[in-house]
């Protein structure tokens, strides 16, 4: 059985066949022995083990410029980039940034939980769809009471709110001319426009 699948065919895969699949304890076990390397680009979602998409230069830029907008009105939290998070038993997604609870340790001993995440924010270029059915069902389900996606091509920011028996309840699409406050952070505003790249 071939385990490693890109993010688009995760959804292809039929319901007829079994599937054996894998838990967070093994899929770090399987790092930590080499079965999985540091170079590999993967993550583990609904106990299945995804190829994430290679970053282009508008995707790293964007989570560049939406870290540094959120650290300038943050404090009292950390802010992960690409690390993972534990949402289930069989889930350990990797998201371009997630606001988390501060731990002094900074996570040195763990992963933190969903009920540690106050926010998650995938960038899309390549992978809107994914991110905006596959990601959002997962993180819903795991009663992450924030969600967004930034599409970077159309230059709009998805948002999700009031995770409810394994969707949100509320869906709000902002254009780049919008700015929109943070559901835990309410004194947090950001701009939609100064996460993407700048129009000539």
């Amino acid at each position: 059985m071939n385990m490693l699948l890109t993010e688009s065919s995760l959804t292809n895969v039929t319901d007829s066949l079994p599937l054996r699949l894998l838990t967070v304890r093994e899929y770090n076990l399987m790092a930590q022995v080499g079965i999985l390397t540091n170079d590999e680009k993967v993550e583990l979602i609904k106990g299945q083990i995804v190829t994430i998409s290679p970053q282009g230069s508008f995707h790293a830029a964007a989570i560049t410029r939406t870290n540094r907008l959120l650290t300038n009105q943050l404090n009292e939290i950390l802010i992960r980039l690409q690390l993972p998070i534990i949402v289930n038993d069989v889930s350990q997604p990797e998201p371009d940034i997630a606001i988390v609870k501060y731990d002094p340790l900074d996570y040195d001993d763990r992963h933190p939980l969903a009920t540690e995440v106050y926010l998650v924010i995938e960038i899309a270029d390549t992978t809107l769809k994914t991110d905006l059915e596959i990601k959002r069902q997962l993180y819903a389900s795991a009663n992450i009471p924030e969600y967004w996606v930034l599409d970077v091509k159309q230059r709009q920011l998805y948002i999700y709110r009031q995770a409810n028996n394994g969707d949100y309840e509320t869906t709000i699409i902002l254009s780049d001319q919008d700015s929109i406050e943070l559901l835990n952070f309410p004194d947090a505003k950001i701009k939609v426009s100064e996460m993407l790249r700048p129009l000539k």
